[in-house]
């Protein structure tokens, strides 16, 4: 069996390669470099060494992931009949994606993958800009940054800062969680005569700077907790205090029933800054929703039952499991189509019960409850096909819950025709594409601009409300209405 000698460059000259290392190099095995661009590769050109590179293969690929596909090919097809050398920037281990890729694959393709030592640019890093790694810290790849991968608390090193393309990508995600005037590091040559160390502020990392395969970046953890406060961690940390012995009375002393009536409240004020379709609203009361779902969870991790890591988790795995046509193989094309996989999937579901409308709430306000009620009906094919019918029966329910209004006799008769005189109303709605919750609402706020109309007449007026005669108000009604109120 043939195999792939694996060897770091180290992060220095040619002066601080371990003896083991510059003897592979100096052998007679075929040299194969990821990429010439290194402080040691021209000291062994001195020492007369060849070596093939791939830099030619950077040059020509758009994606990095082709360039690493392309590199191992050629590295396999060269070692099917011979042994061969195989040397990388740093340790082989870290930050080497082809080096991985060849240790998943070199079983398959019949050739022995061999780790000869190197030592990592991390070392250096650390001693270049003055840390210690025991404090924390995080080493990301600069090709694939992504900032939900960040922990602003601890030392982060991104490595593989290529070029200004990635570097720039690196700013932009990095701005979504730090000031832009956030001092960050940019490392080169680290542990080389050539060393290079400069602090700059994030929104300056991408300019008038050279970048190149031994580019590195060092964010300083946040200290100011101010920054912090977009982050997650921090937020649950920050009830986790309320609830603390140290921490306020008023939250020490909730419960799930006593926070029930203001979890409502915050979510009748989130439609509200919704309907009004005030953005900066919005992300005070999504905060406040959010703050009683927070509440709520440390309550249940404080009385040891669940965390809200076991709600993320369930709400994760149903939105994966109910969405077959995103994440598995089933198709869905159109919106009929999800919703009838959707309601199959939680008809299937274990430990629900059978019960056709067991899915309908009960605590859902009761016009919202309708609602779905006849939705629920409607999958099982319990609703009428066309309109007409449905507002006969409007007709019909207004005529009988009149009978009992004039008679005046059974109140409770008259609150049951009412009922059904709205749920025929939510039905019509229904037909008609209205959600009856949203046209209500606007109906309130209608009727609240149109009353504030008359309250500035009467002010302006110098007056009382008792001063006026029904038709008086009903006249400035009629003015607010002609204005568009």
């Amino acid at each position: 069996m043939t195999k792939i000698i694996i060897v770091g460059l180290g992060a220095g000259d040619i002066n601080q390669l371990p003896l083991g290392v510059y003897n592979l190099l100096k052998n007679d095995y075929l040299l194969f470099l990821r990429t010439k661009e290194h402080p040691v590769v021209e000291s062994l050109e001195q020492e007369g060494v060849a070596y093939f590179s791939f830099d030619a293969i950077y040059e020509k690929n758009q994606q990095f992931t082709d360039v690493y596909e392309e590199i191992v090919e050629k590295l396999f097809s060269e070692a099917s009949d011979k042994d061969i050398v195989y040397a990388v920037p740093g340790a082989p281990i870290v930050a080497e994606r082809t080096v991985q890729l060849l240790l998943e694959r070199g079983e398959e393709m019949g050739i022995e993958i061999e780790l000869a030592g190197g030592q990592s640019f991390l070392d250096a890093l650390f001693q270049a800009v003055r840390i210690d790694p025991i404090e924390g810290f995080q080493l990301l790849d600069g090709t694939n940054f992504n900032k939900y991968n960040v922990q602003l608390t601890q030392h982060m090193i991104i490595g593989q800062v290529y070029d200004q393309m990635v570097a720039s990508n690196v700013k932009l995600e990095l701005m979504e969680l730090l000031p832009d005037t956030y001092e960050i590091y940019i490392v080169e040559n680290a542990g080389s005569a050539a060393e290079s160390v400069k602090k700059v502020p994030l929104y300056l990392l991408d300019h008038e700077f050279s970048f190149s395969n031994l580019t590195s970046l060092y964010i300083p953890p946040v200290k100011d907790e101010r920054i912090l406060y977009k982050n997650f961690t921090y937020l649950r940390q920050v009830v986790a205090t309320l609830r603390s012995p140290n921490g306020c009375p008023w939250d020490r002393e909730q419960t799930h029933q006593s926070l029930k009536k203001y979890l409502i409240e915050e979510a009748y004020e989130l439609l509200e800054a919704i309907d009004e379709n005030d953005d900066d609203h919005m992300v005070e009361e999504l905060g406040d929703v959010l703050l009683q779902i927070m509440l709520h969870a440390q309550i249940g991790e404080d009385e040891g039952y669940f965390t809200i890591d076991d709600v993320i988790e369930a709400i994760t795995s149903k939105m994966i499991r109910r969405h077959p046509h995103v994440f598995g193989d089933k198709a869905a094309k159109t919106v009929d189509e999800v919703l009838s996989n959707w309601q199959d999937i939680k008809q299937n579901e274990e430990g629900r019960e059978e019960t056709r409308f067991a899915a309908v709430k009960k605590g859902l306000p009761a016009l919202l409850q309708a609602y779905e009620l006849q939705k629920m009906a409607k999958n099982f094919g319990f609703d009428w096909q066309e309109i007409e019918p449905v507002i006969e029966k409007l007709k019909e329910e207004l005529d009988e819950w009149l009978i009992e209004v004039n008679s005046g006799v059974n109140k409770d008769a008259i609150e049951l025709e009412y009922g059904d005189l709205l749920f025929s109303m939510v039905n019509i709605a229904r037909f008609l594409s209205i959600h009856p919750e949203e046209a209500l609402i606007r109906a309130n706020q209608k009727f609240v601009r149109r009353f504030q109309y008359i309250e500035e007449k009467i002010n302006k007026a110098g007056r009382q409300f008792s001063d006026y005669t029904l038709e008086e108000l009903d006249s400035f009604w009629n003015e607010a209405k002609e204005n568009g109120l």
